[in-house]
C-alpha cells in the first residue's frame, strides 16, 4: 500500500476517533490561543457549533484557570489533559476535557458548610458567655425597676437598660439559632394551621402595598418542630421578602408535600432523602445575584443600609431549620424576585393542639432550693430572687460544692437548680448523684446554650425542666413554682 494511502487512512481513523469520542475534545493552538477544532461532545457540552468553535479565541469563553462559560451563560468547570500534536503542519494540542461542574459544586458546598460550622462554634461560645452577662444585667435591671416608684427619676434609666438588654438577648438568641446551640422544644405541628394563625400579623408586618397570597395544600403532612422557632423562620423570611419590595409587590407563602430524592441529597451536603413538608416564601422583589445568594446565610452578611439590618435573619433561619433536621434553599436572580424554600421532615403523627397554659396564682414558696452555678454573679441573682420570694436557698459554686452541701444538710431539699455546663462535673451528672440519696428531688436546669447533658442534638427531652439564659427574675420564679407543683422536674430519662 502506498505511503500516502497509509497516511490518509491514519488521518481518517484519527478524525473518526476525535469526532465520535464521548469525551469532549478540542484542538488548540497554544501560540495564538485559539480553538482550531472541536468534536461533537465538546459542542454539546458548551452549546457552540463546530463552525463557531473554529478560530474562537479562548478568552471569549474562559472565565478562570479551569472554568469556561457555555453559550447559555452557564459556567462549566473542567479538568483538562493536553497532548502535543502536529495539526496541519502546525504545532497544536489535543485537549481532552472532563466536566467536573457538579463535583466543583459539591466541593464548594462542603467548604461553605465547614466555614458555617466554624463560625457557628464561635458564635455559640460567644453567645454562651454573653447570656451569663445578660442574665445579670437584665435580672438586676428588673429588680431595680420593681423597687423604684413610678415617679423616681432613675426608673426611666433602669428601664432603658432593660430594653437594651432585651435587644442584646435577641441578638444572642439569633447567634445560638445560627450555631444550632439553642434549646428546641418541638411538638407535632400542622404547618397550615400555624401559618393561618400568623396571617393577620404578617399582613400588618408587610404593609398595604404588598399583596399576601397563600397557597396552602390540603392534606399536608405534619412536622415535628418547635412552634416558636418555626414562627421565627416565617417572620424572618417574610421580613426579608418585604424589604426586597420597597415599591410594593406580591408575597406568596405556599406549602406542599414533597419527596427529596438522591439527586437532591447528592447536590446538598447534609441532606437526607425522604418525605418532607415544603414551605416556600416567594416575592416579586429585586432578587439577588449569584454572589449575594452564595453568602446569604452567613451571619452579619447584609445588603441593607447601615442600621437597617443585623445580617442575622437568614442565618437564624438556616440554624433553626438545620437543627430541626431540615434544609433550606434560596432561588433568586436579579430583577426576578426570590424564593426561599424550607424543607422539614414529614411525620405521620397527628398534630397536637396546645393546651391553654395555666397561670400560677402565687410565685412565693417556702421550700428549700439548692442552687449550683459556677458564675458568682448569676448565682447571687438567682439566690436574691428566690429569697425574695420566700424560699430557703442553699447556694453552691459548682457540682463538688453542691454535693458537699447535700451530704451535710439534714433537711429536705425540694429542688435543685443547676447550670448545665460547669467545670469537671456537669449539671446532669450532679443531679443524678444527688438523686441517689434524695430520690424525691426535683431538678431545674439552666444554661446559655444547648449541651449533651440535657438535650439530644439541641432537642430538649420532654422529661427535663429547662430555663434558657438570659432569664428575668419573674420568669425564674414562675418556672420554679411550675416545677415544684408539677411533675416535669424529674431527671429520669434526662441522660438516657
Amino acid at each position: 500500500m502506498p505511503v500516502k494511502q497509509l497516511l490518509k487512512d491514519k488521518d481518517r481513523k484519527f478524525q473518526l476517533l476525535f469526532e465520535e469520542h464521548p469525551q469532549p475534545m478540542w484542538v488548540f493552538d497554544p501560540a495564538e490561543q485559539k480553538v482550531l477544532e472541536a468534536n461533537a461532545a465538546a459542542c454539546t457540552l458548551f452549546g457552540y457549533t463546530r463552525e463557531e468553535f473554529r478560530g474562537m479565541p479562548i478568552q471569549v469563553i474562559r472565565t478562570g484557570p479551569q472554568s469556561y462559560r457555555a453559550g447559555s451563560g452557564r459556567v462549566i468547570h473542567v479538568d483538562t489533559d493536553a497532548h502535543a500534536i502536529d495539526y496541519g503542519h502546525r504545532a497544536a494540542e489535543l485537549v481532552v476535557l472532563m466536566d467536573v461542574t457538579e463535583h466543583h459544586k459539591l466541593e464548594e458546598q462542603l467548604r461553605q458548610a465547614q466555614k458555617m460550622e466554624a463560625v457557628g462554634m464561635l458564635a455559640g461560645g460567644v453567645a454562651h458567655d454573653f447570656n451569663n452577662l445578660l442574665t445579670i444585667i437584665n435580672g438586676y435591671s428588673q429588680l431595680i425597676v420593681n423597687n423604684l416608684p413610678s415617679n423616681d427619676p432613675n426608673r426611666q434609666s433602669a428601664e432603658q437598660i432593660m430594653k437594651a438588654g432585651e435587644r442584646a438577648a435577641t441578638l444572642t438568641g439569633q447567634l445560638l439559632a445560627f450555631s444550632r446551640r439553642q434549646v428546641l422544644q418541638p411538638r407535632i405541628l400542622d404547618v397550615n394551621r400555624l401559618i393561618g394563625t400568623l396571617t393577620t400579623m404578617l399582613r400588618r408586618l408587610i404593609g398595604e402595598d404588598i399583596d399576601l397570597q397563600l397557597g396552602l395544600r390540603e392534606n399536608l403532612g405534619q412536622v415535628n418542630a418547635d412552634p416558636n422557632q418555626l414562627e421565627q423562620v416565617l417572620m424572618n423570611l417574610v421580613v426579608n421578602a418585604r424589604d426586597a419590595m420597597p415599591g410594593g409587590g406580591t408575597l406568596t407563602i405556599e406549602t406542599s408535600n414533597i419527596d427529596l430524592d438522591d439527586n437532591y441529597a447528592v447536590a446538598h451536603v447534609g441532606v437526607k432523602t425522604g418525605r418532607y413538608v415544603l414551605i416556600a416564601v416567594s416575592d416579586t422583589g429585586t432578587g439577588m445575584d449569584e454572589s449575594t445568594r452564595a453568602h446569604a446565610f452567613e451571619p452579619f452578611f447584609t445588603t441593607k443600609a447601615p442600621g437597617r439590618g443585623t445580617g442575622l435573619g437568614l442565618s437564624t433561619v438556616f440554624g433553626i431549620v438545620r437543627q430541626s433536621g431540615g434544609s433550606v434553599d434560596i432561588y433568586s436572580s436579579p430583577g426576578k424576585g426570590t424564593s426561599a424554600k424550607v424543607y422539614l421532615p414529614r411525620v405521620d403523627q397527628a398534630a397536637l393542639v396546645p393546651a391553654e397554659r395555666r397561670r400560677t396564682r402565687a410565685l412565693k414558696g417556702d421550700e428549700t432550693i439548692l442552687v449550683a452555678e459556677d458564675d458568682e454573679m448569676v448565682r447571687s441573682l438567682v439566690k436574691e430572687t428566690l429569697v425574695g420570694h420566700g424560699y430557703n436557698v442553699l447556694d453552691a459554686s459548682g457540682a463538688t460544692d453542691a454535693q458537699k452541701i447535700s451530704d451535710v444538710y439534714h433537711g429536705d431539699i425540694h429542688l435543685l437548680i443547676t447550670d448545665v455546663v460547669m467545670p469537671k462535673i456537669n449539671g446532669r451528672d450532679l443531679a443524678a448523684r444527688l438523686m441517689k440519696g434524695r430520690p424525691q428531688l426535683k431538678v431545674l436546669f439552666m444554661s446559655g446554650y444547648t449541651d449533651g447533658a440535657v438535650v439530644n442534638n439541641g432537642i430538649l427531652r420532654k422529661e427535663v425542666a429547662f430555663l434558657q439564659k438570659p432569664f428575668a427574675p419573674t420568669a425564674l420564679a414562675e418556672k420554679v413554682r411550675e416545677v415544684l407543683e408539677g411533675n416535669n422536674g424529674r431527671t429520669r430519662g434526662a441522660g438516657e
